[in-house]
């Protein structure tokens, strides 16, 4: 059911907006916006002024050149000797910058080099070297850190598995010497018995001698005490009657001997097993070549990446801004962000929480209620389905194509505020706070943490409240911070680049996003500031290297502040105009 009716009237006609150019034509009269420079006349042009400067007699050798690939302008500093002349001249023989009039008197017969050249020459060298730290050795040096990490936990998990069979066998071998320790002694046990009972058996042999010789004692004794003569014992007895049976013969038993064993710690060694490093020669590390570095994507990302090159050589920056079409957005309070789902359907969120999915002609398709705020707290994944934050339970959840929700990630006891999905490798990127810190944590498809940015290399906190959050084509991660009152932008490594703090005093940044050409674009809140300056409620413009170029969007009537931002599929930008809940796209590319 549609619960309000889509303003389309201009969705036909294109009503050039002129934006508030910073950097303008730089002809007399011109207001229009700068594309080219003219390396010559150090002039920045559009591309009408710049037709109409080839095409003149005095300027049509000039050198032209699209504005990012100018050469770069000498800085102006006067010679010491001749304060009215520039230095502009290098002497390639003494090898020290001078102007024109020391190169007349001291430098006659010198070979002589134009210095803005080769400052020009230097500086884009430099520039390319910079480039090449930050796209080639800075990433590729991480990743060998990263194997290296990998190589610290594979041999922490060999020798740890070294140490569990080193005890185990030390185990088997107790086993085994007390299994032989206990035959031995069963066998000196049945040996004592065998001993014992031939003692007892020689020990009864003599008990009994001695009973006889007792007896015999005796009898001998009565043989004395008779006083008869006829009936006399001791007369009468036979020889054999008189004498004493020999003492019986036994042997002494031989008891068994213990022999030691004879064996070495070498012999024991032998027995439990030996540990040695294997005669294998290291390999080097594998470091990508510089030419290949970009080209080690996944097929699918590959493609993507030729499909976004392709793209973007189509591209420059119009000279003016056009309106294409407005939509309205029903169901919301007052629209803050928008997240850009399948098939022309867009997700709106409101600072209530509400969050409702919609068509281009203001059907309301979808409402559910989530704890957010007027932070960036939902995004649309590659194939276009939608994550957003659950700020007080602290997870992140996906809403599936049958509009039932999941829980992807546990941010344990950080607060989630902001989102973006990487249409680079799919990765997630989560704005989070916590008390007093703030952090960017990277996640992989399947939740699992893999990068955490908080700190300049100084030490210093990164991030106040990061509660809009998108990432750039070469992988810089761009961050809105409304309390730091600026852009933060890091690298894929989470090494700060630079942070854009507007070109004004009231500058609070809100939506944000980025476009084929690396263009980042920013809007501004003023409603944030006590001083309220009507003016500065607009969209900026930079290049990917933070350098401004011009405000984008105009002060428009009945329009109070621009936040959400997006940039969809035909390079059209959709702009929230929150207090009238109605989204408008611009075309500012051609």
């Amino acid at each position: 059911m549609a619960l309000s009716n889509p303003e389309v009237s201009d969705s036909v006609q294109e009503e050039p907006i002129i934006g508030q150019d910073c950097l303008m034509c730089g002809t007399e009269g011109c207001e229009k916006n700068c594309q080219f420079y003219c390396n010559h006349c150090h002039l920045r042009v559009c591309k009408q002024c710049k037709d109409e400067h080839q095409k003149s007699l005095e300027t049509q050798n000039h050198e032209v050149v699209p504005y990012t690939q100018r050469k770069r302008q000498l800085p102006v500093e006067k010679c010491k000797d001749h304060p009215t002349k520039d230095i502009d001249m290098l002497c390639e023989d003494c090898q020290i910058p001078v102007c024109s009039k020391c190169a007349i008197q001291n430098h006659r017969r010198h070979a002589l080099n134009d210095l803005e050249t080769i400052y020009s020459e230097k500086l884009t060298l430099c520039l390319d070297e910079i480039y090449k730290i930050h796209q080639y050795f800075l990433p590729t040096s991480h990743d060998i850190q990263e194997n290296i990490k990998d190589n610290f936990k594979e041999i922490k998990a060999t020798i740890d598995k070294i140490r569990t069979s080193i005890k185990a066998e030390a185990e088997f071998l107790k086993r085994l010497v007390d299994t032989v320790a206990s035959d031995e002694i069963e066998r000196v046990n049945k040996m004592e018995e065998s001993l014992e009972e031939k003692l007892k058996s020689q020990d009864k042999t003599y008990q009994d001698y001695i009973s006889y010789l007792e007896d015999l004692a005796r009898e001998f004794h009565g043989y004395l005490s008779s006083t008869k003569v006829q009936s006399n014992p001791l007369i009468l007895s036979q020889p054999d009657q008189l004498k004493i049976k020999p003492i019986p013969k036994t042997i002494i038993p031989v008891p068994p001997a213990f022999t030691a064993g004879q064996y070495s710690k070498e012999d024991v060694t032998k027995l439990l097993g030996r540990v040695t490093v294997p005669d294998t020669k290291p390999e080097n590390r594998k470091i990508k070549p510089m030419e290949t570095a970009t080209t080690q994507l996944k097929p699918t990302e590959q493609q993507r990446k030729q499909d976004r090159e392709k793209s973007a050589m189509k591209l420059s920056l119009s000279s003016s801004v056009t309106k294409v079409r407005k939509y309205k957005v029903p169901g919301v309070y007052s629209v803050y962000h928008i997240s850009l789902g399948k098939s022309g359907r867009i997700w709106a969120s409101d600072e209530c929480g509400s969050l409702v999915q919609t068509d281009l002609l203001g059907n309301l398709l979808q409402k559910i209620q989530t704890g957010g705020g007027y932070e960036g707290y939902h995004t649309a994944t590659e194939d276009k389905d939608l994550i957003f934050t659950d700020r007080k339970n602290k997870f992140i959840n996906r809403i599936k194509p049958d509009n039932t929700i999941t829980k992807v990630i546990k941010t344990r006891d950080w607060e989630p505020i902001s989102l973006h999905s990487s249409h680079i490798n799919g990765d997630i990127l989560v704005g989070m706070i916590k008390i007093r810190e703030a952090k960017v944590t990277r996640y992989n498809k399947t939740g699992e943490e893999i990068q955490n940015i908080q700190w300049y290399n100084n030490g210093q906190e990164l991030y106040i409240h990061p509660h809009y959050i998108t990432e750039n084509i070469n992988g810089d991660i761009c961050t809105s911070d409304n309390k730091k009152r600026a852009v933060v932008v890091v690298n894929k490594s989470g090494q700060h680049r630079f942070s854009y703090t507007g070109q004004g005093s009231g500058f609070h940044p809100s939506g944000i996003c980025t476009d084929l050409l690396g263009h980042i674009l920013v809007g501004n809140d003023p409603l944030l500031d006590k001083f309220y300056i009507p003016s500065d409620n607009t969209v900026n413009l930079l290049d990917q290297d933070g350098q401004f170029l011009f405000l984008i969007l105009p002060l428009l009537p009945m329009v109070w502040f621009y936040h959400g931002l997006c940039v969809d599929d035909e390079n059209n930008l959709h702009v929230v105009q929150g207090n009238i809940n109605t989204v408008t796209v611009y075309k500012y590319l051609q």
